[in-house]
């Protein structure tokens, strides 16, 4: 059993490979058998029956006899026929005509459509751009109230301008009193430096009165060794105590000054 169903399988397979046809002529033959309609699920393809009623027709035609009722029926087998054939072309016909409205409908709506896709392209577009503005526009106001809220936050101009008024006269005041304190420190600079010349002088003057009053009591002093050699020891005492008063009291001078 086996052994034959192989067999078989492989007659299958032979005659497959003899007598098959590709999908692209498989389309091709339903599609003429189709048009032709030699082809029907039911009873006798209606072209091959509509061709043997005409065979039969032109056959009785073509006969010597005398047979006129005889033509006479197979015409109006014949008619019938072809009316019978006739109706389903007109059927195809309207098929046909119904099917080319709705692809003109469909390629217009298709247009439409595409159309349609266009203009809301260029709407993005146009809503794009617009809604970049209201973004800078919004952006703008934003700063704007922002500058408006400091605004609103500082003093009024006429306070603004009255303490403005104030600090002027302040800046003025100050200023008026920077200039009479410049003034008067030149003043207490050019007297400074007048004194400062002045116990200069005074500190040279002294010296040299300093200067000669010691070389005079120097002198004095000699003068006294060489006229009184016999003089007492406490005569010498009493003048040279006398000599260290003066350069004391000369000494306490020049610091007073």
């Amino acid at each position: 059993m086996l052994g034959k169903g192989r067999k078989v399988s492989g007659r299958g397979e032979t005659a497959a490979a003899n007598y098959a046809f590709g999908p692209a002529e498989d389309d091709i033959i339903i599609k003429h058998r189709l048009l032709t309609r030699t082809t029907t699920t039911r009873g006798e393809p209606p072209l091959k029956k509509l061709q043997r009623k005409f065979t039969s027709f032109v056959l009785e035609v073509e006969k010597d006899e005398d047979n006129y009722n005889d033509c006479a029926k197979l015409s109006k087998a014949f008619l019938q026929e072809l009316s019978t054939f006739e109706i389903p072309l007109l059927k195809s016909k309207a098929v046909i005509d119904a099917n080319l409205r709705e692809k003109e409908n469909f390629n217009e709506l298709k247009d439409e459509i595409n159309r349609q896709i266009l203009q809301a392209q260029t709407d993005i577009e146009d809503l794009k751009k617009q809604l970049e503005e209201s973004k800078i526009e919004r952006k703008h106001k934003e700063e704007c109230e922002a500058i408006r809220k400091l605004i609103s936050a500082q003093p009024p101009r006429s306070e603004t301008q009255k303490s403005i008024t104030e600090l002027e006269k302040e800046i003025a005041a100050l200023e008026a009193e920077n200039t009479a304190g410049s003034r008067l420190l030149e003043l207490r600079k050019k007297q400074f430096a007048l004194l400062l010349h002045v116990v200069d002088e005074l500190q040279n003057t002294i010296e040299e009165e300093q200067k000669s009053l010691i070389e005079e009591m120097r002198m004095v002093t000699k003068e006294q060794k060489n006229g009184l050699e016999d003089a007492s020891g406490g005569s010498e005492a009493m003048a040279v105590d006398w000599l260290a008063a003066a350069s004391k009291f000369c000494s306490c001078k020049v610091v007073y000054f």
